[in-house]
This record gives C-alpha cells, sequence and structure tokens, in this order.
C-alpha cells in the first residue's frame, strides 16, 4: 500500500488506516474475535494505522486492540496507534468536553492501560472544551509529549481558526474530521489550512456510514442503531433520496470494476496527500472493499463521472441532528 506521512515529522503509514470505532457496538454488535479477524486482515492488506479512543464502547474497543497486541507478538511494531479523550459526563449526566491537562492524562492514563502500551503514536483532544482556549488544549496534550505518554498530539472536530491558534502552542500532528463526497465542508478552509502546516487530515466516516458502499445499511435495521436512527441523512424524507441518488455512484464504481466504497476511499486520497480515509467495519470482506481504493489510481475524466453523479451539496439532510451538532465547530 501507497504510504504517507501521519504529519509533518510523523511515522509513515499505510494511505488508508483503520477506524476501530467498530469495534465497540456503535453499528451493531460486535465481539473480541471478530475484531481480531479484522486487525488480522489489516497486517494483509497492510494497513498500519489503527484509530480508537476511550469512549468507543467506553474501553471495548480499547480493550480489543491491546488483547490482540498482547496474543500477536510483533504487531505493535507493525502498528502505529492514535487514541483519543476529552468527551465525559457531568455529574447531572450531561455530555460535556474536558480539555484540562488532569482529564487528558488521567483519560491517556486509562487507555495505555487497556491498550498495554506505555506510550501511543497519536493522542487527540476529541473535542475541543469551550471553556479552555485552542493554545491551552495544544500545551496540556503537549505536556503528555514531554511526559513521554505520546508522540505526537491532535485535535478533531475543530476549525481552520482552532487549528492556527493551537500551533502556535505546541506543533499538531494530525486533524480528524468527516470528509467524504457526502460531507465535504473541510474543502473550505480546513484541507488548505492541513496542508499550510503539514498536518494530517485525518477522515473518518469516509464512505458516508455506509451510504458510499454496495450495501447501505438496511432500513429495518436502522431503529437498532441509536445515532443513525436519529441522523437526519438516515432519516425521512432525506433517506430515500440519498439511496437513490447513491444508486448512481454504486453503478459508476460497478462499471469500473471497483466496489463503490473501494471508490469512495480512492477520491479521499486525490484530495491531498495529507489526507488520511480510516475506515471502519466489523467485516473483512468491506474491509478489503475499502482498501481496494489504496491501490486505484483515478484520471481526470474518472474525476468528472464522479463529480457528475455526486455534486457538491448532494445529500439530503444535514450530516448531524442538532444534538449530535454539539461539540463539533462549525466554521462555514
Amino acid at each position: 500500500m501507497e504510504k504517507r506521512k501521519l504529519g509533518a515529522n510523523g511515522p509513515e503509514i499505510g494511505a488508508i488506516g483503520y477506524g476501530a470505532m467498530s469495534f465497540s457496538d456503535m453499528y451493531g454488535p460486535t465481539n473480541e474475535a471478530q475484531s481480531h479477524a479484522v486487525l488480522d486482515a489489516c497486517r494483509d492488506l497492510g494497513v498500519t494505522h489503527l484509530d480508537t479512543a476511550n469512549v468507543y464502547g467506553m474501553g471495548k474497543s480499547e480493550n480489543a486492540i491491546g488483547s490482540y497486541l498482547k496474543s500477536n507478538p510483533g504487531a505493535q511494531d507493525e502498528f502505529i496507534i492514535a487514541t483519543k479523550a476529552a468527551i465525559t459526563r457531568d455529574p447531572d449526566g450531561n455530555r460535556i468536553f474536558d480539555n484540562s491537562a488532569e482529564h487528558l492524562e488521567a483519560e491517556l492514563d486509562k487507555s495505555l492501560q487497556r491498550l498495554g502500551l506505555d506510550c501511543v503514536d497519536l493522542f487527540y483532544a476529541h473535542r475541543r472544551d469551550p471553556g479552555i482556549t485552542p493554545e491551552e488544549t495544544a500545551a496540556n496534550l503537549g505536556r503528555l509529549v514531554e511526559k513521554g505518554k505520546t508522540k505526537a498530539i491532535g485535535l478533531s472536530e475543530v476549525s481552520p481558526a482552532t487549528l492556527r491558534r493551537a500551533m502556535k502552542a505546541h506543533p499538531i500532528a494530525a486533524v480528524q474530521s468527516e470528509y467524504s463526497l457526502s460531507t465535504r465542508f473541510p474543502d473550505l478552509g480546513l484541507v488548505q489550512t492541513c496542508a499550510e502546516f503539514g498536518v494530517a487530515l485525518v477522515a473518518f466516516s469516509p464512505v458516508g456510514r455506509s451510504l458510499l458502499t454496495d450495501n447501505p445499511i438496511p432500513r429495518d435495521r436502522l431503529p437498532t442503531l441509536p445515532f443513525l436512527a436519529g441522523n437526519p441523512r438516515f432519516m425521512e424524507p432525506g433517506l430515500t433520496e440519498n439511496l437513490r441518488i447513491t444508486d448512481g455512484f454504486r453503478k459508476l464504481a460497478a462499471d469500473m470494476g471497483i466496489s463503490a466504497a473501494g471508490l469512495a476511499n480512492a477520491w479521499l486520497l486525490t484530495r491531498g496527500s495529507h489526507v488520511i480515509p480510516i475506515p471502519g467495519t466489523r467485516s473483512v470482506e468491506h474491509l478489503q472493499e475499502c482498501m481496494s481504493g489504496a491501490s486505484l489510481t483515478l484520471s481526470e475524466t474518472d474525476l468528472e463521472q464522479i463529480e457528475a453523479v455526486l455534486p457538491v451539496g448532494w445529500a439530503h439532510g444535514d450530516r448531524y441532528s442538532a444534538e449530535q451538532w454539539i461539540g463539533p465547530e462549525r466554521y462555514c
């Protein structure tokens, strides 16, 4: 697999990484054996970057990775591992964001224990804490580099302006953002700002939470998946239109001899050498489909055909509901 750098001074990783939210139960029940099979396939396919977080299954994702590393000597040297913290609850159970030095270090310590590591390669503030400046957040994260608990730091779901401010306090290796053919707002500043500073743009949900695959999540499963059941793009009247429009993308991919997921990831790789998609899945077969995009070179004609079937702004419904929008920064 082609290699890309995880930040200006970071390690080289496979051009497409793996998003381990799927090791939790976010998109349906899973177990450790299933997760370990996906990690085996990652190694076979040249996937070297794993992205997880403390809140994915409340530690379940990190535990699955940790147990795999323990039972597979040598795997630790093959994977570049990132985790995140900052999403938490107040005493009344409300979802809040904490970028304080104390919270970030305490949560990273627990993540390291679950992963069975002394140090991670990358540690993100999962969401911006509105009560703390970007400069202070970056400084708090930077102290964890000084303590040898992470090799680099990142930010998630932030604006270009926040990135610029944070960079004044400490080098940022990566910014994570939703980015795909169905969610293209990073093109309005974030892609460019990351490129300016040599920051990796790690693109989560690169296949539009299944809309950009050969087999979107069936309607009858949606009520069992709370996040999607409340997501505007998976609710009527938007869902029917989104499925109709993406049928054209599925046909185009089939005509090109590739899976829709592979084509969606290949498109992202054309957006800049610093863009790194991290698809997630519980299925080895779907993982293979996603990773097939790494070997596909898209011509100008290919890109024009993609734009014709999925023009900017095609998706019906916002990417998040009002409740889901609490935390991510809007900047355009």
